[in-house]
C-alpha cells in the first residue's frame, strides 16, 4: 500500500536531495515515484524515507537514496537506454532506473536477494531482466549497454565490464579497496578508449566475485 502519508514523506525525502544538490529533474521525479517503505520489511517501514543506508539481509544495505539519485544523474539517463546494473540488491535502485525509462538488466550475485527482488519488482509494475551471476563478468551475452552502474565498491575497475560498453556509453562506478571508495564515471570514448572523471567519496559494501546460491 502506498498510503497519502508515504507520499507525503517521500515528498520530504526528495526536498531533501534537492537540498544536497541534485539537480537532474528526471531523478528527482523517479525518487519521489518509488515506494521505498515496499523494500523495508514491515517492522522497520518508519526508516524506509529517511536518507540513510539500511541493512536488508546477506550482509548488504538498500542504498541511501541520496546515493541512488547521485549515482543515476552521473548516468544520465535518456528514456530507452540499456542499462546493466551491477549488484541488484533491494532492487530499489533498479526501480529508479526504470522509473527514468531505461531498459535494464540487473545481475546479482546472492540468490536470496536475487529472488526477492525479481519477485518484488514485476509486482510493483516494473518490467526489467533479472540474472542470477558474478557481476565482475556482467551480462556478455546482452552488451553492449549505453549505461552501466555498479552499486558496490569495487577495488578497481572491472575489465570485462569496460568491454561492455557501448562507444559513447558511461559506467558510474565506486573504487577503492579501503573503508571508502571515489565515485568514478568512465566515458568509452572509442574502441579502445576511456575517460575518467571522480566525484567525491562514497561508502558501499566491498563487491565480491562468485555467485553465493
Amino acid at each position: 500500500m502506498d498510503t497519502f502519508r508515504h507520499k507525503g514523506l517521500r515528498n520530504r525525502l526528495v526536498k531533501e536531495i534537492v537540498e544536497k544538490g541534485i539537480k537532474d529533474e528526471r531523478v528527482i521525479k523517479a525518487i519521489g515515484a518509488v515506494p521505498r517503505h515496499i523494500f523495508f520489511e514491515s517492522s522497520f517501514i518508519k526508516f524506509a524515507y529517511q536518507d540513510k543506508a539500511f541493512p536488508i539481509g546477506a550482509g548488504q544495505t538498500i542504498s541511501q537514496p541520496y546515493t541512488v539519485a547521485f549515482q543515476s544523474e552521473l548516468l544520465q539517463i535518456k528514456t530507452g537506454d540499456k542499462v546493466l546494473e551491477v549488484g541488484t540488491g533491494s532492487g530499489y535502485q533498479a526501480a529508479v532506473l526504470c522509473e527514468m525509462g531505461a531498459k535494464v538488466f540487473t545481475i546479482e550475485r546472492q540468490k536470496e536477494l536475487h529472488f526477492k527482488s525479481s519477485l518484488l519488482l514485476p509486482r510493483m509494475g516494473y518490467k526489467l531482466g533479472f540474472f542470477l551471476g558474478d557481476g565482475y563478468k556482467g551480462l556478455p551475452q546482452f552488451a553492449p549497454f549505453d549505461k552501466i552502474i555498479v552499486t558496490a565498491g569495487a577495488p578497481q575497475i572491472p575489465e570485462d565490464l569496460l568491454t561492455q560498453l557501448s562507444i559513447g556509453g558511461m559506467m558510474v562506478i565506486p573504487v577503492g579497496s579501503g573503508d571508502v571508495q571515489m565515485m568514478t564515471r568512465i566515458t568509452r570514448t572509442s574502441e579502445t578508449q576511456f575517460s575518467q572523471e571522480q566525484f567525491g567519496q562514497f561508502l558501499f559494501v566491498p563487491m565480491l566475485k562468485g555467485v553465493v546460491k
